[in-house]
């Protein structure tokens, strides 16, 4: 299976990458946010290590569950050849109503088809007041076009 754009990446190709990694995590779909990695992806999201594809549906899984309403913006950071590192923030709630906006880092390693074959993320949450919150748009779902990324004042 091929997962176009493919290695070594372009300026133009790894934002298209990140693009399309955001809006298959808006989906909120473990499913077919797993079919972007290889059968043995690796990957280390906070404190947790997994490897596979089914470990990934399960810890996607778990992951909206907990975080519901979850919209998600990534933006290139850097890339090289097969290698692109994104920020991102997303804002969620929990069970009980407390918003978050969740800031970070990730660097991913892709296999000659396209595919992720490593993802390495670090994650910070702030609690923050439904007032506050900057991702409105309807979800599950794309970030619309006329939405901006995060820009040069993310925070």
């Amino acid at each position: 299976m091929s997962r176009p754009p493919l290695p070594p990446f372009t300026r133009e190709t790894a934002a298209q990458k990140a693009r399309m990694a955001e809006d298959a995590w808006n989906s909120r779909d473990p499913v077919k946010v797993s079919l972007a990695y290889t059968e043995d992806s690796r990957w280390r999201n906070r404190s947790e290590v997994f490897q596979g594809r089914e470990a990934i549906v399960a810890f996607l899984t778990r992951k909206w569950e907990k975080e519901q309403d979850y919209r998600l913006i990534k933006d290139l950071w850097a890339f090289d050849g097969n290698h692109i590192a994104v920020r991102f923030q997303y804002e969620w709630h929990d069970a009980s109503g407390q918003w978050y906006r969740s800031y970070g880092n990730e660097q991913w390693e892709f296999d000659e088809h396209g595919l992720m074959k490593r993802r390495e993320a670090s994650i910070n949450d702030i609690a923050i007041a439904e007032k506050d919150r900057r991702f409105h748009w309807a979800a599950p779902g794309p970030r619309p076009a006329d939405v901006p990324g995060l820009g040069t004042d993310p925070f």
